[in-house]
C-alpha cells in the first residue's frame, strides 16, 4: 500500500483527493493547504490528517505526494518532494518560467524519482480513442491537426493577473496535445490574439481570444483556436486530417440524448466547465499514476512533456508580443 499526501484543498486538490481516495493500491494519509480550514474539511471527507508540508516530507511511510496547489508553489515543491525520495504528481504548468522550470526538472532527474504532470486530456476516453486509432494506422500519416477550446467564461481578474497570461495557462494543453497526436515537435510557432469579451482583461494585461499556428519538424501543420467565452457550454474537440482520412473527437454532453420536433432537433449542450467534462480523464490519470508507482512502469506525462508544452507557451507568447513567427531550436 502506497501512502500518499495531496497538497493543496482548493478545488483540483478536491478531485485528486477523491480519486486518490478512492484507488486500490494507494491511501490518502494527509492533507495541506495555507487555508486550515479547506485542509481539514477534505481531510476529514476522506479520513486523512492534516498535517504542513514540511511534516510531510519529513514522514517517511509518504512515498506519493500530489500537488495540487496554486501555480507558483509548483516548482518549489516538486524539488522539496524530489529531494526528499518521494514520488510526485503535479498539476500544470511546472512553473511560469522557462528556465526555472528546467532546473526543476533537474532536480526530479538528479533525484531518480517518478514525476508525473496532470495533462489530463491525454487520459480522456474519447481523445485518448482517438489517438489510438490514429497510431494503429487507421487514417495514415498524420498531416494536419485544428483544435478547439474554448472556456464557457473567463477566471476572475485577480487570477489572470497571477496566471502567467493566456498562452501559458489556457493553452499549454493545447500545445501538449499538438506533441501527443501529431507525434512530433515543433520547429516554428506564430500566435495572434485579441481581447473581444472583456476589456478588463486586457487591461489586467491579458487577451482572450487567440489563433496559434505550428509548424512541426516534418511539416506536418496544427491549428489552434482559443476563446475565454463560449455562450454554449466547454467546447473541447479537435480533428486529425491523415493521408487516408479524417479522425474527429467531439465534445463531451450530460446525456446524448437527440430531441426530434417539427420545428428543431436538439441536443443537450457541452458539459458545463472541466471539472465535468473531464471528472473521467481525472480519475483515469490517478489510476495510471498509481499503476506506475506499484508496477515501477514509466509514467505517460513526464516533467519532459511539461518543459516541452511551457516552451511552446513561451514561444506562443514571444510570437504574440512580437507579430512574427518563432522558430524552436
Amino acid at each position: 500500500m502506497i501512502d500518499a499526501a495531496v497538497i493543496g484543498a482548493g478545488r483540483i486538490g478536491k478531485i485528486h483527493a477523491a480519486n486518490v481516495a478512492g484507488e486500490d493500491g494507494i491511501r490518502l494519509k494527509y492533507v495541506a493547504d495555507v487555508h486550515e480550514p479547506g485542509a481539514r474539511a477534505l481531510a476529514e471527507a476522506h479520513g486523512a490528517q492534516v498535517a504542513d508540508v514540511e511534516g510531510i516530507l519529513g514522514d517517511p511511510a509518504i512515498q506519493a505526494i500530489v500537488i495540487a496547489s496554486s501555480t507558483d508553489t509548483h516548482a518549489p515543491l516538486i524539488e522539496q518532494a524530489a529531494r526528499a525520495g518521494k514520488h510526485i504528481f503535479c498539476e500544470k504548468p511546472v512553473d511560469l518560467d522557462l528556465v526555472r522550470a528546467r532546473a526543476c526538472a533537474d532536480t526530479v532527474t538528479s533525484a531518480g524519482v517518478t514525476c508525473m504532470i496532470g495533462f489530463q486530456r491525454r487520459f480522456d476516453p474519447t481523445f485518448a480513442g482517438l489517438q489510438a486509432r490514429l497510431a494503429a494506422g487507421e487514417i495514415g500519416t498524420p498531416e494536419m491537426l485544428v483544435v478547439t477550446s474554448r472556456d464557457p467564461g473567463a477566471p476572475p481578474l485577480d487570477y489572470l493577473r497571477r496566471s502567467g497570461g493566456i498562452f501559458r495557462d489556457m493553452l499549454i494543453h493545447d500545445f501538449d496535445i499538438c506533441r501527443w497526436i501529431l507525434g512530433d515537435e515543433a520547429h516554428s510557432v506564430y500566435a495572434t490574439g485579441s481581447c473581444l469579451s472583456d476589456p478588463s482583461i486586457a487591461d489586467a494585461g491579458d487577451i482572450d481570444s487567440t489563433a496559434v499556428t505550428i509548424r512541426t519538424r516534418e511539416g506536418r501543420l496544427c491549428v489552434i483556436n482559443t476563446a475565454r467565452r463560449a455562450a454554449y457550454g466547454y467546447d473541447q474537440r479537435f480533428e486529425v486530417l491523415g493521408s487516408r482520412g479524417m479522425l474527429q473527437a467531439g465534445n463531451v454532453r450530460p446525456t446524448e440524448v437527440t430531441a426530434f420536433s417539427a420545428h428543431t432537433v436538439s441536443t443537450d449542450l457541452p458539459e458545463a466547465f472541466f471539472l465535468e467534462r473531464y471528472r473521467d480523464a481525472y480519475a483515469a490519470e490517478i489510476a495510471h499514476f498509481v499503476a506506475a508507482l506499484v508496477n515501477g512502469t514509466p509514467v505517460r506525462t513526464t516533467i519532459d512533456d511539461g518543459l516541452k508544452a511551457l516552451e511552446l507557451a513561451d514561444a506562443a507568447s514571444r510570437s504574440f508580443v512580437s507579430g512574427a513567427p518563432v522558430t524552436l531550436e
